[in-house]
């Protein structure tokens, strides 16, 4: 069926043109995900602060392989846009940036993002963060982006808050995890109308507190 409006975002942007790799500061970038990073996010993937936060688990190398293999893929089609953040330098694995549940023709995706346990307490995510939507906005012209987590991931919450993403509710029982269904902080930010700022130059906004549902415990669902 015929769209009464033209698509937010073109499909030409990831069919037509190569995965930018894209700058974060103090050397850092996000790039493609290349093959030989599997060891590196199968070594993530055993770090209980990873392992509980995610549905997945990497029990061999090669899953995590065939993981990094499906997130390269990805961008072509047009369903995903994965990005690894890394070292400019050395190429080592800091973690993973990435826009999924994409609609092109409304200019929405969700925005996710884990850190290696090595690379915490130096501000990564945000970073990653803000490069990302940099792009999303500037470039890609994405007019809405959201992002989600269990609302008992407090150290999540204050990276969306970091990021300028505005809490706007909560998705009751919408996330299944290892201790059963939990309750999910819903954040969004939007395309500004007019923005003022050059791409992948983003201020942070002022942290907000992190709301109170935040640092409450979270309670499996009886069936």
């Amino acid at each position: 069926m015929p769209r009464s409006t033209p698509a937010i975002v073109a499909a030409e942007t990831f069919s037509r043109a190569a995965q930018p790799v894209l700058p974060m500061g103090d050397g850092l970038v996000l790039r493609p995900w290349l093959r030989r990073d599997g060891p590196e996010v199968y070594a993530a993937f055993q770090d209980p602060a990873i392992r509980r936060w995610h549905a997945r688990t990497a029990d061999t190398v090669e899953e995590a392989g065939e993981w990094v293999d499906s997130w390269a893929r990805s961008w072509s089609g047009g369903t995903a846009a994965n990005w690894a953040v890394a070292d400019g330098r050395s190429g080592r694995l800091m973690g993973r940036a990435s826009m999924h549940h994409m609609e092109l023709g409304h200019g929405e995706a969700e925005l996710a993002y884990w850190v290696v346990p090595a690379a915490r307490g130096r501000g990564i995510a945000p970073r990653a963060v803000e490069a990302l939507v940099g792009w999303a906005f500037e470039v890609a012209g994405f007019h809405r982006l959201e992002l989600r987590h269990s609302v008992h991931n407090a150290q999540s919450c204050r990276v969306a808050h970091k990021s300028g993403f505005v809490l706007e509710g909560i998705n009751r029982s919408a996330g299944l995890h290892d201790d059963g269904w939990h309750d999910m902080h819903l954040h969004a930010r939007i395309q500004p109308a007019r923005p003022a700022e050059p791409a992948y130059a983003h201020r942070v906004p002022p942290a907000e507190p992190v709301p109170e549902a935040a640092t409450q415990p979270v309670y499996r669902l009886r069936r």
